[in-house]
């Protein structure tokens, strides 16, 4: 397990008939989501997942699980999560997975993990759908932030069921999916308690757990089921999520999967393993669309702007996991502009529709993680481009834009159209636009912006208002990329990703910017100190009875 290349490939796409660790079941407006992890049934060999410890595979079943719920199950106002298990909620991530895997891959499970328990969060404040923790056993690291990630959590009260975060005392890490920050920032315990909680391993049980606000409320075993149920509708009833629709079958990603390239319907990815780098195209509509919510319906899962999500987002996960070397993705767009912003004016007209709704969320989700993804991303508006409206968004999400600067009267001059996509619809996990980002919401840039909405903008009209970086003509343009793209394949992938990670999060800070970065600085620099994964750090010799060797220097 020391690299992606030296391992089968991971595959994100999954089916509830595939699961192998969690039940979705649905009852009116309430349903379960219960985790019973098997224990062979790792997603690589030599661990086993006891005491319902969890891996990738676990989270990429809760992935596909939440999607469901979203577009599947729109009857469903709230989602209990619960364990299946007698007397054990989760113990957290497997440590034996962790203490065989490669750096890259544990951080890159950090991340996937951190994005699933933040969707759920991001469900719960745009789209209504409210989560409650069911807490039926032992809750530890990763599953108590699981819960934690939850809008409400209810602790069985049977004097041994405990929340922890032991990650600081038993592995010499920290707890590496948004632990600390939801302690401190969503649930409020005061740092002093806070501080005892994180440094110790037995955790916090009972009427304590509530006076630390670690917990919402606790139950006794004969009371617990009925109090959970009375508190998720509740939670359901004041999130709003009502709807007598039917929901929308998702059916498998369809894909060509070739040595360097994967093909979707609207997404292509090509891969030069020369120059490490990926092209990704994402290609506008074509042929008849829909005018209306019916039409919206009627085409469900194979209407343009989900369909073409779903396989950006898939696309995006395969090349974070799969090609760890190919370190710039290079951002495209391919088509006709005006069927872009026709999907873009059907979908403003009906942002109160159900489907609508949760189409959103998928797009702001995907638009999201290649926010975080730590590649860098150049945009290049070619000939035969079509970054508009929703699509300009990847070239806002891009550390560089390069646009091909080419006669006003040429039939191939590139344009760049904004629409209400670009100022507010698709936010950052900053709660900004991309625009309000890059211009530091300063009004003069943004009142320009949005004054040239809907009009097609050239490369010096683009340049003039800040949207590209630089605008070659095509004398230029095949030499300025090239040594744009050489330059940074010569420097250093970690330096890189600070610097990305810093300059693309730049003034506006919340709890989401912190999980990532502290993840991306604390916990990537922690999972590589000799104290937690050396031959005598606690990650390395969990379980095995020998004492851990710490270099007592702090650094």
């Amino acid at each position: 397990m020391t690299d992606a290349a030296a391992s089968p490939r991971v595959d994100y796409r999954t089916e509830p008939a595939a699961y192998r660790h969690w039940t979705l079941s649905t009852d009116g407006a309430v349903a379960r989501l219960s985790l019973d992890i098997a224990e062979d049934g790792g997603i690589r060999p030599g661990y086993k997942l006891k005491l319902n410890s969890y891996d990738l595979g676990v989270d990429i079943e809760l992935h596909d699980a939440l999607n469901r719920l979203r577009f599947e199950h729109p009857q469903v106002k709230s989602v209990i999560v619960t364990s299946a298990k007698d007397r054990i909620f989760c113990s957290g991530a497997n440590i034996f997975m962790l203490g065989l895997s490669s750096h890259a891959w544990k951080v890159n499970f950090c991340k996937f993990t951190n994005e699933t328990r933040n969707g759920i969060e991001d469900s719960s404040k745009h789209e209504g759908l409210k989560f409650l923790a069911a807490v039926n056993g032992a809750c530890a690291g990763g599953g108590y932030e699981l819960a934690l990630a939850c809008d409400e959590i209810v602790l069985v009260d049977d004097r041994s069921s405990s929340v922890s975060l032991p990650e600081v005392p038993l592995l010499g890490v920290l707890p590496g999916t948004g632990g600390l920050t939801r302690v401190t920032d969503k649930r409020k315990v005061r740092h002093d308690l806070a501080d005892i909680f994180c440094t110790s391993v037995e955790g916090v049980r009972g009427q304590r757990a509530v006076d630390w606000r670690l917990v919402d409320a606790v139950a006794k075993p004969a009371q617990f089921g009925a109090a959970v149920q009375e508190r998720a509708a509740k939670l359901g009833e004041a999130g709003g999520r009502a709807t007598a629709a039917q929901g929308i079958a998702l059916p498998r990603i369809e894909r060509e999967d070739a040595a360097d390239g994967i093909a979707y319907e609207h997404v292509t990815v090509a891969i030069d393993r020369t120059r490490r780098t990926a092209t990704l195209t994402v290609k506008a509509p074509r042929g008849a669309q829909p005018t209306d919510a019916a039409g919206i319906e009627a085409q469900g899962a194979a209407w343009w702007p989900l369909a073409m999500g779903r396989q950006l987002d898939d696309a995006i996960l395969n090349l974070r996991t799969n090609e760890l070397d190919i370190g710039t993705w290079l951002l495209k767009t391919e088509g006709d502009a005006a069927a872009v912003l026709a999907a873009d004016a059907l979908i403003a007209a009906n942002q109160d529709h159900w489907l609508v709704v949760q189409t959103l969320g998928l797009l702001r989700r995907t638009f999201a993680r290649l926010d975080v993804s730590s590649r860098t991303l150049f945009a290049l508006v070619e000939a035969g481009s079509c970054f508009a409206g929703m699509l300009a968004e990847l070239a806002f999400a891009a550390d560089r834009t390069y646009m091909l600067a080419l006669p006003d009267d040429a039939d191939q001059a590139p344009k760049i159209v904004l629409d209400e996509f670009n100022f507010g619809l698709l936010p950052m996990v900053t709660d900004q636009s991309r625009l309000q980002r890059r211009f530091y919401e300063e009004a003069g840039p943004l009142e320009a912006a949005r004054a040239a909405a809907g009009q097609p903008l050239d490369a010096d009209q683009a340049l003039q208002l800040g949207l590209v970086t630089a605008a070659p003509d095509d004398i230029d343009w095949a030499d300025e990329i090239r040594i744009a793209l050489e330059e940074r394949a010569a420097m250093s992938p970690d330096a890189l990703t600070g610097l990305e990670a810093n300059l693309r999060f730049c003034s506006k800070e919340n709890m989401v910017t912190r999980v990532f970065g502290r993840l991306s600085a604390w916990q990537n620099w922690i999972f590589q100190r000799p104290n937690a994964v050396g031959e005598k750090g606690a990650l390395k010799l969990y379980g095995k009875g020998e004492k851990v060797g710490f270099d007592f220097n702090r650094v």
